[in-house]
């Protein structure tokens, strides 16, 4: 049964860092372009930013281009989202999204948190 886990959430202040990853096991995640969405509270589901299989090509939402970065070491099947120059609106939970054919997969999401 393939399986997302993602990790690195937590408690972050204005203004700082935080790296999402995103771990696969049981699927062909080499093969899967991935995105990165967020849940903030009371909102639908947003996209944050996707990556192709190969890692040539990157998109993001545009409110969030520059500060975030995806990026993805596939010998690890692990994908990151680099996230910069936080803002409390960055608060939500991101959840780790991988697709390949008709199979898609979900984690369960990391909650990050960005307060003074």
């Amino acid at each position: 049964q393939g399986q997302l886990v993602e990790s690195g959430g937590g408690l972050v202040q204005p203004g700082g860092s935080l790296t999402l990853s995103c771990a696969a096991s049981g699927i062909r995640f080499r093969l899967s372009a991935v995105a990165w969405y967020r849940q903030a509270p009371g909102k639908e589901r947003e996209w944050v930013a996707s990556i192709s299989s190969d890692g040539s090509h990157t998109s993001y939402a545009d409110s969030l281009k520059g500060r975030f970065t995806i990026s993805r070491e596939r010998a690890k099947y692990t994908v990151f989202l680099q996230m910069n120059s936080l803002k409390p609106e960055d608060t939500a939970v991101y959840y780790c999204n991988s697709k390949r054919l008709t199979y898609e997969f979900w984690g369960q999401g990391t909650q990050v948190t960005v307060s003074a």
